[in-house]
């Protein structure tokens, strides 16, 4: 371990956690999974664990993960679009007390006039459930036909309820209405190129790139030991989609080091993000002790992550984080979180999706002792 990691981390309980993850990989609970940790602005952690790639029905040949490995980042995809509407806000291109209908007039049918920017970033639009059809993706004439079509499930703003997909669906179509181009060339012009991580994070497997993708696999009949492939392994069309809810392809490095400019008060590699009164604005709990409907628990929602708050249950971030630990996760695979006050994040992103309770229980020891180890 270099000095620095030295200084920030104990060395026996990082022993633990990568034990606890060897041990996982060991007993089947999934096939990969990439670690890292960053402080200060700098990666002082990293590590692959087990394959990317198990070996084929069609005599394909087992792939480790290694630095290179990209991984799909389900939900953790939402920050990264997040940082999008932020820097679209500090513009002055964005509101997000603004109604959805003053960017996308179609979207008032069926009773969706007076939704705002900040209840969908906030699970409060009322569609959880709403699809976009797979014939859609990569059309965005179409994204915006079926988006306008969502229609309500109950009043909006009366209920914190996770959205999965549909919610960022809108968001993406409010992007391209104001910039004028495809949601997936904004985030790149807006967030990774100014950040450095347009080889580390991508909205949408690119081709070029498809070689580093690591495969996604899942429990078999809630058996931990029994992996099955999932369709995003060889699906084209998902994969190239950058569902922005959940299609980001990325690596662990790059998550974390996403989560460094926040901690930094918007600035990484001397490049100035956001204004800290923006980042402020963007990462304070709007939703406080609301239980999410879906989820069963507070969720404490700013713009775009989930904050731990003071309850005695949370999810992924870890028990023992303090209030003002923030980040998001990917359903049943990962998750990225970061403490402002050490100015320290970490990243744990696996490929294989695990059902719940264990998933859970997972987060919690893996975030805690991650928290334990911080000196």
């Amino acid at each position: 371990m270099n000095a620095e990691l030295n200084r920030v981390l104990d060395s026996q309980k990082l022993l633990e956690l990568t034990q606890l993850i060897e041990s996982h990989i060991q007993d089947q609970r999934y096939a990969g999974a990439q670690v890292a940790m960053a402080h200060k602005g700098r990666i002082i952690y990293e590590q692959d664990f087990g394959l990317a790639k198990r070996p084929g029905p069609q005599g394909e040949s087992s792939v480790h993960a290694h630095p290179q490995t990209l991984w799909l980042l389900y939900s953790n995809t939402k920050v990264i679009l997040a940082c999008a509407l932020w820097r679209m806000l500090e513009a002055g291109l964005i509101s997000f007390n603004a109604k959805v209908s003053h960017y996308l007039p179609g979207f008032a049918k069926h009773g969706k006039a007076d939704i705002t920017l900040f209840e969908l970033i906030t699970h409060q639009a009322g569609f959880p459930n709403a699809e976009i059809t797979e014939q859609a993706y990569g059309d965005s004439s179409q994204i915006l036909r079926e988006v306008c079509d969502f229609r309500l499930e109950w009043t909006p703003g009366s209920q914190v309820h996770y959205h999965s997909l549909s919610a960022h669906w809108v968001l993406a179509m409010v992007m391209e209405a104001v910039l004028g181009v495809n949601f997936k060339e904004a985030v790149r012009a807006w967030v990774l190129k100014p950040l450095g991580l347009e080889h580390e994070l991508f909205m949408g497997l690119e081709a070029e790139h498809k070689a580093r993708m690591a495969y996604l696999y899942e429990w078999t009949q809630d058996s931990p030991r029994v992996l099955s492939e999932r369709m995003e392994s060889r699906s084209w069309t998902w994969q190239s989609s950058g569902a922005p809810g959940g299609g980001a392809y990325g690596s662990a490095r790059g998550m974390a080091m996403l989560y460094q400019m926040m901690v930094l008060g918007g600035e990484l590699n001397g490049v100035l993000f956001l204004s800290p009164k923006t980042l402020a604005y963007c990462l304070k709990d709007y939703t406080g002790e609301r239980v999410d409907m879906m989820l069963g628990l507070p969720m404490h929602r700013a713009l775009g992550p989930h904050l731990r708050g003071e309850g005695i249950n949370t999810r992924g971030l870890g028990t023992l984080a303090h209030a003002g630990v923030f980040g998001h996760g990917g359903v049943g695979t990962s998750y990225v979180w970061a403490d402002p006050l050490r100015e320290f994040s970490f990243a744990y992103i696996t490929n294989t999706r695990a059902p719940e309770p264990w998933h859970s229980l997972r987060m919690e020891r893996i975030s805690n002792l991650v928290h334990l180890a911080l000196l």
